[in-house]
């Protein structure tokens, strides 16, 4: 369901300074704010801790090992 809202032009303004490309709704900013703020999942915070782990100890790939790999 759709619903209006009333904002001042200074909040438009802003909102309108955010968008990341001409079309982009203002519903897609909003939501670009609010993620921000929002917790991470423990499934996500699970995955961060495992990406660090394996970063440190050096299980990763450069770029350009990538691009080798998939014949790039």
């Amino acid at each position: 369901m759709a619903t209006t809202i009333q904002i001042s032009e200074s909040l438009l303004k802003e909102l309108k300074g955010r968008k990341l490309y001409e079309k982009e709704s203002y519903e897609e900013v909003l939501w670009d704010i609010l993620e921000d703020s929002m917790e991470l999942s423990e499934e996500a915070k699970r995955d961060i801790i495992q990406s660090e782990k394996e970063f440190s100890e050096g299980k990763t790939h450069t770029l350009e090992e990538v691009k080798r790999e998939l014949r790039l």
